[in-house]
């Protein structure tokens, strides 16, 4: 009386076919989406961050720098991991190489 007759679905050949190719459908978006997030974003990122580790890799001395605290100078002993910067007459600091932002031309800084 208050339940109804329960009655057995059943799935053709083809329905089960449609069924994988929406799922995969379903799917594309998303891998739409990963696809533009690694050309719009991930790729440029990789790419300047070679070009900054190529910057670091040729700086030599004499070369007038800026680091990302602002300071600007002129590179008097290179290391491994530091870079010595003559930022006045007679001043010297050491910075990290990593803290270099941007080569100078040379003449900048006078």
């Amino acid at each position: 009386m208050f339940i109804s007759s329960a009655f057995a679905q059943t799935v053709p050949a083809a329905a089960a076919g449609g069924d994988m190719q929406s799922s995969i459908m379903s799917m594309l978006p998303l891998v739409l989406m990963f696809v533009v997030l690694y050309f719009v974003m991930i790729r440029p990122q990789m790419k300047k961050q070679k070009e900054h580790k190529a910057m670091i890799d040729a700086l030599s001395k004499g070369d007038e720098i800026a680091t990302s605290g602002g300071m600007l100078g002129k590179v008097t002993k290179l290391g491994d991991s530091y870079v010595s910067l003559e930022v006045a007459t007679g001043v010297e600091i050491q910075i990290q190489r990593s803290a270099v932002v941007q080569v100078l031309p040379k003449g900048s800084i006078k």
